[in-house]
């Protein structure tokens, strides 16, 4: 038994290694995930990693996944936000994502282990999407944007730093904030050509918000990377951004793609 333990041990260190998500690793090997904490938190002692001290990139200047950053940031101003209940010493960030859309959600998780390697990513579920989620003291150094009450109610800005790695990897950002508040849908028309109805079909992508400040962040980056882009009239809160263009949508599709 002890040899088949130290097995399973060996297999679900090298899945963590390949950047397979605690959670993922337990699933697959049907052991619990807090075994598979504890396997992980051991290994790096071993190594000599300092581990039980989850450093800060703004205060300790810990190196930071920036391309992963930029698209974690286009979840969160989309989708995610930071809690703190009294009962949790340490606050968290959720992005909250759809169940129609897993691989999304397995993006989410990915990214949100790349920029924050030393921190355990779980997933809570709800009626018809999860919560992925990640706990870590210093969430507001990383979005200094959390404020009291809901996005769209206040003022949002992105600090110099954060401008910058956006400016390195506006690709990455753009496809946070799609997966999160927007999608690539087909739409179709019908013309009459020599006498005869025909059907035409084209893609098309939009975005969705309610802060006119998340739209104008998601609209300059759009221009920078020569996206053509329009909003759409619409009497309600949540306004549309429309990608239609056909070199537009081709450019959307090489760096973002459908949800899936």
């Amino acid at each position: 038994m002890e040899q088949h333990r130290s097995s399973i041990r060996e297999e679900a260190l090298a899945l963590l290694k390949q950047g397979v998500t605690n959670r993922a690793v337990a699933e697959r090997l049907n052991v619990p995930r807090g075994t598979v904490g504890w396997w992980r938190h051991q290994e790096r002692k071993q190594r000599g990693e300092r581990v039980g001290r989850q450093l800060c990139p703004i205060c300790h200047n810990r190196p930071l996944d920036r391309s992963a950053f930029s698209y974690v940031l286009g979840l969160y101003l989309g989708d995610g936000y930071i809690t703190h209940y009294a009962k949790h010493r340490v606050p968290s960030l959720m992005v909250t994502l759809d169940d129609v859309w897993p691989g999304v959600q397995e993006a989410a998780a990915a990214a949100l282990q790349a920029v924050f390697p030393s921190n355990s990513i779980c997933r809570v579920r709800k009626e018809g999407c999860h919560d992925v989620k990640v706990y870590f003291k210093h969430l507001k150094c990383l979005f200094p944007q959390h404020g009291p009450g809901r996005k769209h109610e206040r003022s949002i800005e992105l600090h110099a730093w954060q401008q910058e790695i956006v400016d390195e990897h506006p690709w990455e950002f753009i496809r946070g904030l799609i997966h999160s508040d927007g999608c690539r849908i087909t739409n179709w028309t019908e013309k009459t050509i020599g006498g005869k109805r025909k059907r035409y079909e084209y893609a098309r992508y939009f975005f969705t918000n309610t802060s006119s400040d998340i739209l104008r962040l998601f609209t300059d980056t759009l221009d920078k990377v020569g996206v053509e882009w329009r909003p759409c009239n619409q009497r309600r809160s949540a306004q549309n951004i429309s990608v239609a263009r056909k070199a537009s949508v081709a450019l959307m599709d090489a760096h973002v793609g459908p949800k899936h």
